[in-house]
């Protein structure tokens, strides 16, 4: 267990002894890990505390069967991951994150039309995004958003690095292909 420095053993043997403290002093200390992970594939606020505590549920409900080989937070991580995807999955849809109307980018004018177009490309990355199968727009969420290698994201999704390159490929060829009007050739 030399990888749970932060984490002491007693604080692990306890909560899997069934020591309701530890999974309290636990929850306190990756509720906000837990949280921020979820949120990554959902934007609802609520949602996501919802299925942040079912995580610790299912972190309580099978703690005599748990063997942590990485650390708490990299386990509870990936149970985050599981979850939302998992709820993604059972819900087939994907809730358009909501846009705030943002600065054009260095070198638009500030004119009407040239905001209009950049809010409007804006959107359609995020639609097109949001349209990846849930696999694959978890393995693109980690890697662009979270800036994970292929080792890590097959790590914390418990697949292989074969599988994340797989991933990454077909969310980059089916991004590409939604938003070809937007590429320059």
């Amino acid at each position: 267990m030399q990888e749970n420095q932060h984490i002491p053993d007693d604080l692990l043997r306890r909560f899997k002894q069934g020591d309701s403290t530890a999974l309290k002093v636990l929850f306190q200390q990756h509720y906000g890990l837990v949280c921020r992970t979820i949120s990554r594939f959902i934007s609802d606020h609520v949602l996501v505390e919802d299925l942040s505590q079912e995580v610790f549920v299912r972190f309580w409900e099978k703690r005599a069967q748990i063997e942590i080989t990485t650390s708490v937070p990299a386990y509870l991580r990936r149970m985050a991951i599981n979850e939302a995807l998992a709820w993604l999955r059972r819900n087939q849809r994907f809730d358009q994150e909501e846009l705030t109307p943002q600065t054009p980018a260095a070198g638009f004018s500030a004119d009407g039309e040239a905001v209009f177009l950049h809010n409007e490309l804006n959107l359609s990355i995020h639609q097109a995004i949001d349209g990846l199968p849930p696999k694959c727009r978890a393995v693109f969420q980690l890697s662009r958003f979270e800036e994970l290698t292929y080792p890590e994201i097959a790590r914390q999704m418990g697949i292989s690095v074969k599988t994340v390159e797989n991933q990454m490929g077909k969310a980059l060829k089916i991004l590409r292909e939604r938003l070809k009007g937007y590429l320059q050739v």
